[in-house]
């Protein structure tokens, strides 16, 4: 298959690439029909529970898988490869149960606006980088969840656009997530809303 990676999209390895369940794709755009038709129903899935246990390391990997399963075999498994962002992949469960306790204390305590608080949550998650694929569509979606489902709020607009698509929109998601990672989140609050 030709992989055609998106402007800051992390690579699979060979090894994960063997874990594709659609022997019949050969291009990105097939792959990318199949992932969202498997991400839909995952999101319809998710939204449709009452009082899903957003925070919590097996609803993150449920989600994963109820998003790529089937597409990929590893889906809502960690990842076992390192990659060019993201925490060794021995540090994951860590903290990923860190970043659930965490919001969990900003949610409880008013640390942060609903806003900042979800703007955050999603900032570690990708930062995390958990899994071998998906990270960028899971945590956006898990943070929709997170905002309706726990912080009473509308679901981020995301810049509205695709942005699994290379081009300006995605370009500033992508900045947006860098300032987040020196410490200025004021552009991604800015991006989600946009």
């Amino acid at each position: 298959m030709d992989p055609g990676y998106p402007d800051g999209a992390t690579p699979i390895d060979p090894d994960e690439a063997e874990g594709l369940r659609l022997t019949h794709v050969s291009t990105r755009e097939q792959l990318n029909l199949f992932e969202q038709e498997n991400i839909r129903r995952g999101a319809i899935w998710a939204f449709a529970r009452r009082r899903p246990d957003i925070l919590s390391e097996s609803f993150m990997r449920e989600l994963h898988r109820r998003m790529f399963g089937d597409v990929w075999t590893w889906a809502g498994a960690f990842r076992s490869s390192g990659k060019n962002i993201g925490v060794a992949r021995e540090e994951i469960g860590i903290e990923l149960r860190h970043l659930c306790e965490d919001t969990a204390y900003w949610i409880a305590h008013g640390t942060y606006a609903p806003d900042e608080i979800a703007a955050r949550f999603h900032h570690r998650l990708v930062g995390i980088h958990a899994f071998a694929n998906g990270n960028g569509r899971h945590a956006r979606l898990i943070t929709d969840l997170l905002l309706e489902k726990r912080l009473g709020r509308p679901r981020f607009t995301w810049g509205s656009a695709d942005l699994e698509r290379t081009g300006e929109v995605r370009q500033r998601y992508i900045a947006a997530l860098q300032a987040a990672d020196k410490g200025d989140y004021a552009p991604l609050l800015a991006f989600v809303r946009s």
